[in-house]
């Protein structure tokens, strides 16, 4: 779990972080999301320690990050995963050694353990058999995959994902959400995902944190929004009149079912 509280960010007389508090918790999807400029990517940075807030607090379970020296952070950043919004893997490497590369760097294993350890983040991922192929080799959604694979390959407590469905088609994006869900629900991992998908939001949003001008503007779960009266996140989720048309027919439905 990580409990975030008052959580302010500036760069000089520019204030881009207003005040943010909110929990996510182990074992489900939270999902960031707001405009360009809302605050999104500031507020990722601050929380996995690339930024240093101006004030508020960062608590990872009952450590308070923010208040940690930076050599004090190693031990919270070996049970972080990240997966890059590119996913960014090693054209050098082969899948299996960029999946290995952060049991080499953090690890004592030995190589049978390391190899090991790849294959069963392979297997989890359906990715068996791609060890000896290069990223220039694979789809893009096959390279989410191994990204995913190296994310969890440390068994992490936490998991950050930046646009994880940035250029993917619809049903590759599917794939992939599907693949977060799982993993987050089966290893009770805290998964924190920034994303502008709006299928991810209302398909695995468990938590969903809607930043707006710095300030948490609403936050709630993919179903709550349907019945939100606020205007903005409404706007921002259903743009069109299309999907406008669309949010009338799921909120029917839903008034049906109950």
């Amino acid at each position: 779990m990580i409990t975030v509280k008052n959580l302010k960010k500036s760069f000089g007389d520019k204030a881009v972080l207003k005040g943010i508090s909110t929990v996510f918790h182990a074992g489900k999807t939270n999902l960031i999301i707001g405009t360009s400029g809302s605050g999104k990517t500031v507020f990722i940075k601050n929380l996995v320690g690339l930024f240093q807030p101006t004030s508020g607090s960062i608590m990872y379970g009952n450590i308070n990050f923010t208040a940690l020296k930076p050599s004090e952070k190693k031990h919270i950043r070996t049970q972080i995963g990240m997966l890059f919004q590119g996913s960014a893997l090693f054209d050098s490497m082969t899948v299996e050694e960029n999946v290995r590369f952060p049991l080499d760097m953090f690890t004592n294993m030995t190589t049978k353990e390391k190899v090991d350890r790849v294959n069963f983040c392979l297997e989890r991922v359906n990715l068996v058999g791609a060890n000896t192929r290069y990223p220039g080799e694979i789809s893009g959604g096959m390279m989410k995959r191994v990204g995913i694979a190296r994310a969890i390959v440390l068994n992490p407590k936490y998991l950050f994902c930046d646009e994880p469905n940035s250029g993917l088609d619809p049903k590759t994006s599917l794939v992939i959400d599907k693949l977060l869900t799982d993993i987050t629900h089966e290893y009770n991992i805290t998964t924190i995902i920034n994303t502008h998908d709006m299928n991810s939001v209302m398909g695995m949003g468990e938590k969903v944190v809607f930043l707006h001008k710095g300030y948490k503007e609403w936050e709630g779960n993919s179903q709550e929004i349907l019945r939100s009266d606020n205007q903005i996140l409404q706007d921002f989720i259903f743009p069109s009149d299309f999907l406008k048309g669309l949010k009338r027919g799921a909120e029917q439905q839903w008034k049906n079912d109950v």
